[in-house]
């Protein structure tokens, strides 16, 4: 039900874009409607796909599309919303799960307050919203992602970090060079919960940062709370509370800017204590660098370490040529080569060609 709600919420407002007779500029209104969407397209041929549990050909194509509808109420309160819709295989995760098909999500939906003043700022959000730990989420769009996969401790099911969202509220602030944020949610973005849903937990997440100069950026950012729920694959012993067994995560981050390139880094540490077996750690790092090589085009790549319990081990290295034939499209060429000792096969080798269109529509209301 809450699914349809947003996409009727949506569909309501495209017909309004669409019938604005052209955009017009958001510092112009008091309020309006804009509606942004990422469409992506995507080929790949990886061994990954010729392997159990899917045994088929070693190619796969997909289409991603994520719609983020905005409503501008007045000069401080707005909604936003994220909503996405997706093809399966299309994720390089999807490559070693079974299954076709297609699947719609809400990654986002919320009510925000905010205030600018001389010094600072305030911003308060309530609903459902993506994790506030780490900082890949804020380029998870294709647009934004210089590459195609994301870091492996990101992504939807029995991930540290999930993509999907947790119901709750957050404050973000930022003074001068200081920015923070925290977030209290119901959930763990170790096991997403619907506001629906049994199991739900009191979780808190929060993070701060120190802008050295402009373009240099240091961050932490951590979270903690129940993450196990009764039915979840792991939480065997059903007699001990989920509240007794709280996840943790401690995470540094830093982004550097500077004319043509770019360095984003991520370490971070991962505790999952459980009752029945000894208690999960992890440690995930990667360096994603941009360089780009002229107005249309660049090349990236993001080396990544994962080291975990029970001598788990992965490293992966994806490297990426990106083209823009126009201001509105990006044509990547993606390869990337993964070595993981707890799986098979060992050695994942993945070729892609992704193709991202944006798209914008804006309705401003009349005064």
């Amino acid at each position: 039900m809450k699914h349809a709600l947003l996409l009727i919420s949506l569909a309501a407002s495209l017909a309004c874009a669409g019938f604005s007779g052209g955009p017009l500029r958001a510092q112009e209104a008091s309020s309006g409607f804009n509606v942004r969407a990422s469409l992506s397209g995507l080929a790949a041929t990886s061994n990954i796909l010729e392997e159990a549990p899917r045994d088929g050909v070693p190619g796969a194509a997909g289409f991603r599309g994520v719609v983020y509808p905005s409503w501008k109420i007045d000069n401080n309160w707005f909604a936003t919303g994220a909503v996405q819709l997706f093809t399966r295989p299309y994720f390089y995760s999807d490559f070693s799960a079974p299954g076709f098909g297609a699947k719609g999500d809400i990654l986002q939906a919320s009510l925000n307050y905010s205030r600018i003043g001389e010094k600072g700022s305030i911003l308060l959000r309530a609903g459902e919203l993506s994790s506030a730990f780490g900082s890949f989420l804020l380029r998870y769009d294709d647009a934004d992602n210089p590459l195609v996969d994301i870091p492996g401790e990101y992504g939807y099911y029995y991930s540290e970090v999930s993509t999907f969202p947790v119901a709750g509220a957050e404050m973000d602030l930022s003074r001068g060079k200081w920015d923070g944020r925290a977030q209290f949610a119901n959930s763990s973005p170790a096991n997403p919960r619907s506001i629906l849903a049994h199991d739900q937990y009191a979780n808190w997440a929060g993070g701060m940062g120190y802008t050295l100069h402009q373009g240099f950026r240091i961050g932490v950012s951590g979270y903690r709370g129940p993450y196990l729920d009764k039915q979840y694959e792991s939480y065997y012993s059903w007699w001990v509370s989920p509240r007794s067994e709280p996840a943790r995560a401690f995470g540094l981050d830093a982004s550097f800017t500077r004319n043509h390139s770019s360095v984003q880094v991520e370490v971070q540490k991962f505790v999952m204590p459980n009752s029945v077996v000894p208690t999960y750690v992890e440690w995930d790092s990667y360096a994603e660098f941009k360089q780009s090589l002229g107005p249309r085009w660049y090349v990236a790549t993001r080396p990544l370490m994962s080291r975990g319990s029970g001598d788990y081990r992965e490293r992966s290295l994806e490297t990426a040529a990106g083209y823009r034939p126009n201001r509105f499209q990006i044509l990547k060429v993606d390869y990337e080569i993964d070595k993981d000792n707890s799986s098979t096969p060992h050695n994942e080798n993945t070729l892609a060609i992704q193709l991202v269109t944006t798209l914008g529509w804006s309705a401003a209301a009349r005064n």
